[in-house]
């Protein structure tokens, strides 16, 4: 089995434009004499790798602490995509997902991840919608385009779709793979920054 970190690192991490960038603050240092280091740090539960739960667009909708856990801990299938992607397109990724929950026997086909410079379109989201799939994740700060990026969310969020954003998947092929993206459990919270690693099956 081989363990991939799809993180980025917190402090050096993209950041959305307009959102403020994760600062840290050294609290104590060995080196200054004293008894341990200890570091704090203030950061938007949207930088960096984070999950984006429903309450994120929708008034009423689950909160981080709310949403059930399985939905960022299971099998996922891997697709690679570059550029928008269309209906045709997702109903393509969702055959390939689908194909390979039969193969694998497991719902990998419930939780997909896109590798590349993607962009989700509202036709597209729709798709999954319809799928009924439990998590989306991306390698953008955000599902949709960059810079409207409302509808997107709005149809993937209302059908309690948990939103995966910012990861890295350079290194990982096509395919089926354990993910465990579970995010801090911020109670209340739109969203939340997670270390999200997949596990070769």
């Amino acid at each position: 089995m081989k363990i991939y970190d799809i993180s980025q690192e917190v402090f050096g991490c993209a950041v959305y434009p307009g959102d403020p960038s994760p600062e840290r603050q050294v609290l104590l240092s060995i080196n200054e004499g004293k008894i341990c280091n200890l570091t704090a740090f203030n950061m938007c539960a949207h930088n960096g790798t984070h999950v984006d739960a429903p309450f994120h667009f929708i008034k009423d909708g689950k909160t981080v602490d709310q949403v059930d856990i399985d939905k960022f801990v299971g099998y996922c299938f891997v697709a690679a995509h570059e550029g928008d992607i269309t209906a045709e397109d997702a109903q393509k990724i969702m055959d390939k997902a689908n194909e390979a929950a039969k193969e694998a026997g497991n719902d990998c086909n419930a939780r997909i991840l896109v590798k590349g410079a993607a962009t989700m379109t509202e036709e597209a989201a729709k798709v999954f919608a319809d799928n009924k799939i439990k998590l989306f994740g991306n390698e953008s700060q955000t599902v949709g385009p960059l810079e409207a990026p409302m509808e997107v969310h709005l149809t993937m969020l209302g059908a309690e779709i948990v939103l995966l954003e910012g990861i890295r998947l350079s290194e990982v092929d096509e395919g089926v793979y354990l993910l465990n993206s579970a995010p801090l459990n911020l109670g209340g919270s739109d969203g939340a920054p997670c270390r999200a690693i997949l596990m070769s099956l």
